[in-house]
């Protein structure tokens, strides 16, 4: 099964993450959507779970959860805006990564791309999707389960399709 990651779009989608998710079966926005004709652009490729980011205000904050929880097969997926890399992880989200045992933590917030597998878990931010800023490169993330488990790849919004 494919997976569509994106986050911190901010109100833009980049062109190229419809050509990226093409053929996923379910989409994950991890916050910071900035305007709900986001979700619905990304709906005409695959049924969206979305949570709101420290950007999104009413409607989005009324209509989208700060957490969300997706299973997948024997998979279970949290996706939140705030979270990091295991070492920085808030207190209350460790006792809860700790309580369900997700297979993976996809967040945003930061817009620097992270896949890493840590202590049975997959931390997994696709970056940002929205328009360039800071130098930086925006990124969406790709996320097949397997048999074998979830592998997770980024990918650059900028790389020319080959």
């Amino acid at each position: 099964m494919k997976i569509g990651v994106i986050s911190d779009t901010h109100g833009f989608c980049h062109p190229r993450v419809f050509q990226l998710f093409e053929g996923a079966e379910l989409i994950l926005h991890a916050g910071d959507i900035g305007d709900e004709t986001i979700i619905t652009d990304l709906e005409a490729i695959a049924p969206v779970t979305a949570v709101f980011g420290n950007i999104d205000r009413p409607p989005l904050t009324e209509r989208y959860p700060a957490l969300a929880e997706v299973s997948i097969e024997s998979h279970l997926l949290l996706v939140t805006h705030q979270a990091g890399p295991p070492e920085h992880l808030p207190e209350d989200l460790k006792a809860l990564l700790q309580d369900r045992r997700p297979a993976a933590l996809v967040f945003g917030h930061t817009h620097l791309p992270l896949a890493r597998q840590q202590g049975g878990v997959l931390y997994l931010n696709p970056g940002y999707a929205g328009r360039k800023r800071f130098g930086w490169k925006p990124s969406v993330a790709t996320l097949f389960v397997t048999e074998d488990g979830l592998e997770a790849t980024i990918h650059s919004l900028e790389d020319r399709p080959q």
